[in-house]
Parts: structure tokens; C-alpha cells; sequence
């Protein structure tokens, strides 16, 4: 059969099982977007600090350019001709901010899942992976061809069992895992995973902050922050794309690391530079992140809320952020759903396998700290 032909059918079973996706048209007006004739309350992004949607701030930053620094492209890799100045003044900024040695800037947070995992990971390496980690995760431990686990999802007993099954047979260990899962809003143990890497000097600990940079923590560096453990992550890497409303990516790390990196992720490598100008807005978002307590805590806030009302509602709530999954089953019927909040005004996204595991579609809703007190009463009207 043609290629072709296998493609038509590959999108009919698609189209049959309720996962076909397509690509919609839609105008960004602050928190809200317009697709056609409606205008929707934008709860399916990931601008969870308001970041992207704040002209003001947007403006503040353009009042700082001038023509010789508007540079829309770096026209090669970092190893060539990419690595403008800024580049290394935002990895300084985020170094310092984390108190390590040195961070590494990537051009997004897959890169660098897909990136790092294959150059750390040698021969004699064993990988142990949340059973939920992110698909970047999971394709990255792939291509890093070593024999891996899935332990159940946050459980550090079965986490546990397995370093002691193989922790003598390989050289080398890496516990891999999101700090704040993307899908089910919930988050990892960190001071358990941390007291379970320690006991082993030979096991290395990679967590993904995507979720929470920008949202948790003091100076809103993320779960580990919370959980005071920054020193004892190996690799600790978050996104720009997200709270920080940029685009991009950047692991913490020692020196040596870092310098090994360089060297080894084949992303990093061969991929063009970000666009220079986009490198200075995350620098000067970065710097402004810390002083954001306010809107960290009306999302707090906002996400207590919300999940109290679910909890009155009878609704069995897993998360424990501002990521808030509401659980359906089936993809036809998740789809309906969504589409019926849709025609309440509120855009909230159905996901679907492969996303999830089959038989667990959701509506996942995003809240973001710029939602008015009448914004959060009318979602909690329409759960």
C-alpha cells in the first residue's frame, strides 16, 4: 500500500477514535482569543503569570532597544558564528540566580530533554523515570539507548525498590522527573527523591522545572526552590516559553557539566542560535522575575479557589497547582465538553491520547494570574 494511502487511513482511525487534531486560526487579545465571530477566555495557554498579555511590560522592554540591538536572527549555532553577548549575560543572570556554577541556554525545553539525556547517558547508565514524565522526557531516553525504568508515577517506594535492585550493577544511575507534571497538575516529592539520590553516590538527579519556573518559589525558580534543594540537582532544567512568556530553555549545572554539553548535545550543536532579540526580552523578564511575588500569589490564590470549589463539587481533585485537569474518560465525550464550554465563553483545550494514557482525556485549564474575581467565579459557575 502507498505511503499516502497508509496516511489517509492512519487519519480515519484518527478521525474515528475522537484524537484528530487540526491546527485553528485564532487572534491573542490580552487574555482572550477570537476565532471567528467569539471572543473566549484564553484558559488553555501557558502565560500563567500574565506576562505575554502585559503591553505595559512589552512596551517598558521595546523603550530599551534601538536598532543595533533589534537582531531578529543569529544566522548560525552558538558554536559558530550565534553567541552573542547576551547569551551569556542571561546564562550569568540564571546561574546566579540558582547560586551554581553555570546554566546553559537552548532553543527549547525539547532540545534540551532530547539533548542532554543521550550525552550524559553512557553505556554502563541505568535510567529511573516518572511513569508521566513529559514525551520530550521519554523521547530523550530513548535516543540515549540505555536500559531505563518507569517507576509508578510518585512513588518513591517503587523508586526505591529499584535502586536497590540494580543500583550495584551499573556505574552510573539518573532519576529523571517533572517537578510539576503538565497534565495531571500534580507535583513530585522532591525532599524524598533528594534524601533517595543521596544514599548513592553514584546516581544523578534531572528534574524539569517547565511548570513550575516563574510560578513557585520566592524568587519563582520553581519547586525546588520551595523545597530548598537546588544544590542537590544535577541537571535542573526550565522553560522560557511558559511563566517567563519567551521562548527557550536552560539546564543549572556545574561547570564541568556545562562545558560537556557544549561538546556533546547534538541540539545544541546543529541547531541555529535563538534570535538575540528574543534572548534580551527572557534577560529582562529574568531580572523582573523576582519582584513578580504579587502575581505568584494571586495564582496561588486563583488556584486554591477553584480546586476547593471541585472538591464541594464532589470531584476527586489530583492537582495540586494552578494546572487543573478535569478528568472525562473517553476523547468523543472530552471533546463535547470542552466544546460546551467553548459556547460559555471559555477556551480550555480537550487533551486526548496519545497525550494521556487512553481511557483518561481531560479538560485541562491553565489558570493565569490576571484573571478578574469575575473571570474566576464564571469558570467555577461552568465546571
Amino acid at each position: 500500500m502507498h505511503i499516502y494511502q497508509l496516511m489517509q487511513q492512519e487519519l480515519d482511525l484518527l478521525q474515528a477514535q475522537g484524537n484528530l487534531r487540526a491546527l485553528n486560526r485564532m487572534q491573542h487579545e490580552g487574555r482572550y482569543i477570537a476565532s471567528g465571530q467569539e471572543k473566549l477566555l484564553n484558559l488553555a495557554s501557558n502565560d500563567y503569570l500574565g506576562i505575554a498579555a502585559d503591553i505595559a511590560l512589552r512596551q517598558e522592554f521595546l523603550d530599551t532597544l534601538d536598532v543595533r540591538h533589534f537582531v531578529p536572527s543569529a544566522s548560525a549555532s552558538r558554536l559558530m558564528t550565534g553567541n552573542f553577548p547576551v547569551f551569556e549575560e542571561l546564562e550569568h543572570e540564571l546561574a546566579g540566580l540558582y547560586h551554581r556554577e553555570a546554566a546553559l541556554l537552548f532553543d527549547c525545553g525539547y532540545h534540551a530533554n532530547t539533548g542532554i539525556l543521550p550525552a550524559i547517558a553512557r553505556r554502563d547508565t541505568l535510567i529511573l523515570a516518572d511513569k508521566l514524565v513529559h514525551a520530550s522526557l521519554i523521547d530523550g531516553i530513548k535516543l540515549a539507548g540505555v536500559p531505563y525504568y518507569r517507576y509508578r508515577h510518585n512513588d518513591m517506594q517503587h523508586l526505591e525498590k529499584l535502586l536497590q535492585q540494580h543500583a550495584g550493577a551499573y556505574d552510573n544511575l539518573i532519576i529523571v522527573t517533572e517537578s510539576l507534571f503538565s497534565m495531571d497538575g500534580d507535583e513530585a516529592p522532591l525532599a524524598r527523591l533528594v534524601s533517595l539520590k543521596e544514599r548513592y553516590p553514584h546516581v544523578l538527579l534531572y528534574l524539569d522545572e517547565a511548570h513550575a519556573f516563574g510560578v513557585r518559589g520566592a524568587r519563582g525558580l520553581g519547586c525546588a526552590e520551595e523545597a530548598d534543594c537546588i544544590p542537590s540537582i544535577d541537571f535542573l532544567v526550565g522553560t522560557l516559553g511558559k511563566a517567563a512568556a519567551s521562548a527557550g530553555a536552560f539546564v543549572v549545572c556545574n561547570r564541568l557539566s556545562r562545558d560537556f554539553l557544549i561538546n556533546k548535545v547534538r541540539p545544541f550543536i546543529y541547531t541555529t542560535a535563538l534570535p538575540p532579540v528574543v534572548v534580551a526580552w527572557s534577560l529582562f523578564v529574568i531580572r523582573r522575575l523576582g519582584g513578580m511575588a504579587d502575581r505568584r500569589r494571586r495564582l496561588a490564590f486563583l488556584s486554591e479557589k477553584v480546586h476547593q470549589a471541585l472538591i464541594s463539587r464532589g470531584r476527586k481533585d489530583l492537582s495540586t497547582s494552578h494546572i487543573i485537569p478535569l478528568l472525562v474518560g473517553e476523547s468523543d465525550r472530552t471533546v463535547t465538553q470542552a466544546g460546551e464550554m467553548r459556547r460559555r465563553g471559555i477556551h480550555a483545550l480537550p487533551v486526548r491520547p496519545p497525550t494521556v494514557p487512553e481511557g483518561s482525556a481531560r479538560i485541562r485549564i491553565s489558570l493565569r494570574a490576571d484573571l478578574t474575581d469575575e473571570e474566576i467565579n464564571h469558570l467555577i459557575d461552568n465546571l
